[in-house]
């Protein structure tokens, strides 16, 4: 969930000329095609958000969901995920232009048209849609409709272009598949639900905030306020370290409200262990830019993907047992 503003004025998704939204001169094959449109989809978002989700269709059925329902959920929820980054990539191609760890994307890099990526970003969002509604229940189809049209339209066309505040109030729809799976299974969303909604949603702030202070350089030439471009050192650890510990405490209440829904030993002993090592690595990030050293933020940004696996396998195995 990583905000941005318009660049020198320009509006979101205008290129900065004409020449970024050309056709390509000459026409790429077909396999340049499909690994384009796969790169839009952003697969490795998407396979982050499904490693949540299952697990908490898993607590929130006692065991394996049903298998129907199950496949719904992964393949809808993986379109409904792909539609959203596709459309993002749509909006932000004037951004993506100016940025070095983006201007290889299939938009900028002209392998693709504007409007292609436009047609298929709608066209994934409407199937993932129908496939909610004819096959779970209207929370989950509700859920999954409002997740694609606030990343799309609140943040990314407002919130992140407009405020460093952008990181947190994205971090809402990158945290909906955990209660998007949980309606599909139950058709309502229970506390336990709602705990691991927490977990995954202060759990962005210090992922991302590491990944902004990694490209402060770039973000800042493309005008994205991000917390490090427009914040001090001392605001930005300490927003990562409340953060952190938010994240591991709603872990820890997530065990309190699901000792009776199945999570026992094997969550909490996860939960207390990896949380541990995740608050460690920000305090080490912490105490590196405080003594002037390089700050290795990718260290805490790579350890915190690691720490939130480990937590929902911790989740599924205890469902299971």
């Amino acid at each position: 969930m990583i905000t941005e503003r318009s660049v020198a004025g320009r509006t979101p998704g205008v290129p900065e000329d004409a020449a970024a939204a050309a056709v390509p001169e000459t026409r790429p094959d077909f396999l340049t095609l499909v690994r384009a449109y796969l790169a839009l989809c952003k697969p490795q978002i998407v396979e982050l958000l499904l490693v949540t989700t299952v697990p908490a269709m898993m607590v929130a059925a006692g065991g394996w969901p049903d298998l129907r329902t199950l496949a719904v959920v992964l393949i809808g929820g993986a379109m409904a995920g792909g539609a959203a980054s596709a459309l993002n990539c749509y909006i932000d191609r004037d951004i993506d232009q100016v940025m070095r760890r983006t201007k290889r994307r299939p938009l900028p890099a002209n392998t693709v048209t504007p409007r292609s990526v436009l047609i298929f970003g709608l066209i994934l969002a409407v199937i993932s849609v129908a496939l909610m509604a004819v096959f779970t229940n209207w929370l989950a189809t509700a859920m999954t409709a409002g997740a694609i049209f606030y990343y799309d339209v609140i943040y990314t066309l407002w919130l992140k272009r407009r405020t460093p505040a952008n990181t947190f109030w994205g971090g809402i729809c990158g945290s909906a598949p955990v209660i998007i799976g949980w309606a599909a299974v139950t058709g309502t969303v229970a506390p336990l639900g709602w705990a691991l909604f927490a977990v995954v949603f202060f759990w962005q702030m210090p992922h991302f905030y590491a990944l902004a202070i990694k490209y402060k350089d770039d973000y800042a030439r493309a005008g994205v306020p991000m917390l490090p471009v427009v914040r001090s050192v001392g605001r930005v650890n300490f927003e990562i370290l409340l953060f952190t510990v938010l994240t591991v405490a709603s872990s820890l209440g997530a065990w309190v409200l699901g000792r009776d829904l199945g999570l026992g030993l094997i969550y909490l002993l996860a939960a207390i262990g990896t949380g541990v090592a995740f608050l460690a690595e920000a305090l080490l990030l912490v105490k590196r830019t405080r003594a002037g050293q390089p700050a290795k933020p990718m260290r805490l940004f790579h350890w915190s993907i690691t720490y939130l696996t480990i937590l929902f396998i911790a989740v599924a195995v205890d469902a299971l047992i």
